[in-house]
């Protein structure tokens, strides 16, 4: 013992009472160096000898047993040691031995932020390796591992007999003890600290509390991170592929990429096979997923098999590149072996699916697109070789920095070029200018004025291919030019209303454009118009460039939104008066008169509980509702019910496709019931009858699809069973109902 070592502890130990708790630095030494006399302490080389680890000791009481030379500490003991940390009811250290023993309600909390739980736990001086009882190991990603006896080696490894594992919480929301839904439990278990993996040996996963699977070779991660193994396998029933089974395997390739393949095997159709590959590079990400097959098909309209099996597929990427600070790079790819492959094996129910790509460049002032578009018709009856492909589409704007006689001006250059295999051909460049000035009167007048013009030149072919004569123009070279000048102002009245807030702003616009030579230019960009509240104040109510409204108009209304504790309303309502009696748009249209027809929009909140939204269009001769479309959510993230119609009654010619009158209704909802247990389900209705589209053979109520399941779900379990109906038969895309199983288990995997 080194001198003076005795007087000190006694000292320490007499101040306790005074304070309430001890804190003293310990050096824990090597037991040769401590045990060296006095006399022979000069001989020892200081560049030979250990370094002492610092350990931080905190206790309300604290003795020194000379006889054992062992420190004994209790109540509220704290160790600590850089990253890790010790807490226990007991502490005793032997300094002969260099052995901690902590007893009662121990918890040690290791570098890596895993917490430990035991009775009773044996520690050497160095914090490292112990032997432990009756414990509970919880990773610091949710994961715990309770075990009766437990050894934990020198570099954190530790070792547990007859261990139970399970990543669900053990309290519930109010802090009281609760089982988990599911646990894997095993003769041995084996940490790995360095791999952070969880070996399994003799595993079983038991699911509320029965054993219903062995588990040979379990491996899981125990920081939370995926790792390679096989999935819990899917089981379905469809009318179109029978019963269905599929499993997948997961490759965890590397921290920055991994790998899914999945294998279906179905009673009424040929295997397949799919895969999902991922990647984060250094500037980005992207994926790529194909699914692969070989069996007969029926082509879309008819109802007899090909006479020869074919290969059909399916193939999506995209991604996403930051090539500097200005430039991006960005894309999705699908290609599909033919229109009816993702309906029938249910991988989407789109009627056609796009392809992008895109190289963008963005800064303060300006802002480049570079992009090519392609498009293929599924669902549609549109042959593939009429399906536009737009390639270039460059996009370059500018704005000037510095004011320009007060206002902001912005500069424009757009080109574009559609090709068809067979139909039009169309390519079309322009260059704009956009002149913007905001004011704010003395008397709270929001006022802004607006002039713009553009220079169009367009050149076409084929011209007569296409149908619809309004869309075609002339053939060959066309140029146009187009001005626009506007004044718009906004008076926005705040007051107080029955206990909240209100704000009223009545608005009016002016908008002029001479007579601008519509109907010579090719239509591609601008043919599904309808009067919307969101096109109302727009200074060209067409969508695109290649129509342009002329004219003169005044265009009126005003917005209202109010304010209470909890709630939100916010209304608007408008209409738009021509100047002029020539009108470009379609019957139907609501603005094909000189008057308008009155659209508006409501929108109201309560919290998270309610949210509401009706647009509507009113016919301005009779009040008609022309336009009705509401959407509402009502309910808590558990219980909640979604309601959408839509019925468009405009009265438009059937021969403009773009424009065809519908009405549907859209419903789906969740009741949570006994904690973690609800039922579901939705329903797709088509409303439209003949009078409204000739081309229907619905008699006003055709069910589109229905769903209808009943799931659990908690924070480490989800399973559930779904029933769904589809009520239309494309090709091999069968009608009837479709049952699937699903069940999945967080952070378990199989390696």
């Amino acid at each position: 013992m080194l001198p003076g070592l005795h007087i000190a502890k006694q000292a320490l130990y007499h101040r306790l009472p005074a304070v309430g708790f001890a804190a003293a630095m310990l050096v824990a030494a090597p037991h040769a160096v401590l045990a060296q006399d006095e006399s022979d302490s000069a001989s020892i080389n200081p560049l030979e000898t250990e370094v002492p680890r610092e350990i931080g000791f905190e206790a309300n009481e604290l003795r020194y047993d000379e006889t054992t030379d062992t420190v004994s500490a209790s109540g509220n003991v704290v160790l600590r040691s850089g990253d890790q940390s010790v807490r226990a009811d007991e502490v005793s250290w032997n300094r002969m031995t260099g052995e901690i023993i902590a007893a009662g309600s121990v918890r040690l909390v290791d570098e890596n932020g895993h917490q430990l739980f035991t009775d009773r736990l044996v520690l050497t001086d160095e914090l490292e390796a112990g032997a432990m009882t009756n414990l509970l190991l919880a990773f610091r990603q949710g994961g715990r591992l309770a075990a009766m006896e437990a050894t934990r080696a020198e570099n954190g490894d530790i070792e547990l007999d007859r261990a139970v594992y399970s990543s669900c919480a053990v309290l519930d929301a109010d802090g009281c003890d609760r089982s988990p839904s599911w646990r894997v439990t095993a003769e041995r278990v084996y940490y790995d600290s360095e791999s952070s993996r969880i070996r399994f040996r003799n595993a079983y996963l038991e699911l509320f509390g029965a054993r219903i699977l062995p588990l040979p070779g379990l491996t899981v991660r125990a920081d939370g991170s995926a790792d390679s193994g096989f999935f819990v396998p899917d089981i379905g029933l469809t009318a179109s592929n029978g019963i269905e089974i599929s499993d997948s395997y997961y490759w965890r390739i590397a921290d920055n990429r991994d790998l899914e393949v999945t294998g279906y095997i179905f009673t009424e159709a040929a295997p397949m096979v799919s895969a999902h590959y991922r990647e984060l590079t250094g500037n980005g990400a992207y994926q790529v997923t194909g699914y692969a097959t070989y069996g007969s098909r029926i082509p879309l309209n008819s109802t007899v098999p090909t006479s020869q099996n074919d290969f059909r597929g399916y193939l999506a990427a995209n991604g996403r590149f930051q090539l500097d600070e200005n430039w991006t790079a960005q894309g999705s790819i699908r290609v599909a072996s033919d229109r009816t492959f993702l309906r029938r094996y249910d991988i989407t129910r789109e009627d056609r699916i796009r392809s992008v790509v895109e190289l963008q460049r963005v800064d303060d002032n300006s802002f480049v697109s570079v992009a090519g578009w392609a498009t293929q018709a599924l669902l549609v009856s549109t042959p593939q070789g009429e399906v536009p492909l737009a390639l270039p589409l460059i996009d370059a704007r500018y704005r000037l920095e510095d004011p320009v006689v007060g206002g902001m001006l912005q500069l424009q250059a757009n080109t574009l070029a559609i090709t068809r295999s067979e139909g039009q051909d169309t390519q079309r460049a322009f260059a704009r200018a956009q002149w913007d000035l905001r004011r704010i009167t003395p008397m709270g007048q929001e006022v802004t004025l607006t002039a713009m013009v553009r220079g169009d030149i367009y050149h076409s072919g084929d011209n007569l291919l296409t149908n619809i004569a309004a869309y075609r123009g002339e053939a060959g070279w066309q140029a146009r030019g187009v001005a626009t000048a506007a004044l718009d102002i906004k008076w926005p009245f705040i007051g107080e209303f029955m206990g909240g807030t209100q704000i009223l702003t009545p608005r009016v616009q002016f908008v002029a454009s001479p007579s601008i030579r519509n109907l010579d230019i090719p239509n591609e960009d601008a043919r599904a118009i309808d009067l919307e509240d969101s096109n109302l104040f727009a200074l060209n109510r067409f969508p695109g460039y290649d129509r342009v409204e002329d004219g003169a108009r005044i265009t009126y209304g005003a917005d209202w939104q109010a304010n209470f504790p909890g709630w939100r309303i916010h209304s608007t309502i408008g209409q738009s008066y021509r100047l002029t009696d020539e009108a470009l748009f379609p019957d139907g249209t609501g603005l094909n008169e000189q008057f308008s027809d009155v659209v508006g929009r409501t929108e109201v909140r309560y919290q998270d509980f309610l949210k509401f939204t009706h647009r509507f269009r009113l016919d301005k001769d009779n009040l008609a509702v022309r336009r009705n479309e509401v959407d509402a959510t009502v309910g808590s993230d558990r219980t909640y019910v979604e309601i959408g119609y839509l019925r468009l009654n405009r009265d438009i010619d059937f021969t403009l496709e773009d424009l065809q009158d519908r009405e549907e209704l859209r419903v789906a909802g969740r009741v949570a019931f006994a904690d973690h247990w609800s039922i579901f389900g939705s329903a797709v209705i088509n409303l439209t009858d003949r009078n409204e589209d000739p081309t229907f053979g619905s008699d006003g109520f055709e069910p589109l699809r229905t769903r209808l399941g009943i799931a659990y779900a908690d924070d480490c379990l989800e399973f559930g069973f779904t029933w769904r109906r589809d009520y239309i038969q494309l090709a091999d895309a069968q009608s009837g109902n479709s049952f699937r199983i699903y069940f999945s288990l967080r952070n378990l995997g199989f390696n």
